[in-house]
């Protein structure tokens, strides 16, 4: 099953401050499948497969202070952040930031073992979530698209790789 967030706020979801913002965000296909576009290991597919992953995506919008994934706790998606920042911590160490446009939880998305740092939102956040299921799925309605997926994960790698 999926991970569950605490108080997780959703779109058309209670007030934020007991009142509806004047124009609440709209979540549209093009934007998430963009924001998918933007992911190393999506990098290669469609605009259909992206489009797919895209519409089985949900997006959440986490206050500051508010958890996004906990680190060891079981993981089955990736986030994709669209506005605010979340610091990354690891063994109570603050080891990053992630800001609109950055992921993280690639490595659940794919194995769905257990989180290998804590995501905390600083602001108010609105990520892009993209279940495990959802690219196994994928892949094996489509198994062209596992090449392409595994091109990106050897890419993310060797990145991470040159980094260190």
């Amino acid at each position: 099953m999926g991970q569950i967030l605490p108080e997780v706020l959703r779109e058309g979801g209670p007030p934020i401050g007991g009142r509806r913002p004047e124009q609440p965000p709209r979540r549209t296909l093009h934007r998430s499948a963009v924001a998918l576009a933007g992911v190393p290991m999506f990098v290669g597919f469609s605009p259909k497969h992206l489009n797919r992953l895209a519409a089985e995506s949900d997006e959440l919008g986490l206050a500051a202070g508010q958890t996004i994934v906990r680190e060891g706790d079981p993981g089955e998606a990736l986030f994709v952040v669209l506005e605010g920042q979340a610091k990354i911590v690891r063994a109570g160490k603050r080891v990053g930031t992630v800001i609109p446009g950055d992921f993280f939880g690639e490595l659940s998305a794919l194995d769905g073992g257990p989180r290998t740092a804590s995501v905390i939102a600083e602001t108010p956040v609105r990520v892009l979530r993209l279940f495990r299921r959802t690219l196994t799925r994928l892949m094996n309605d489509e198994p062209q698209v596992t090449l392409k997926l595994m091109d990106g994960i050897a890419r993310r790698i060797r990145e991470v790789d040159r980094a260190t």
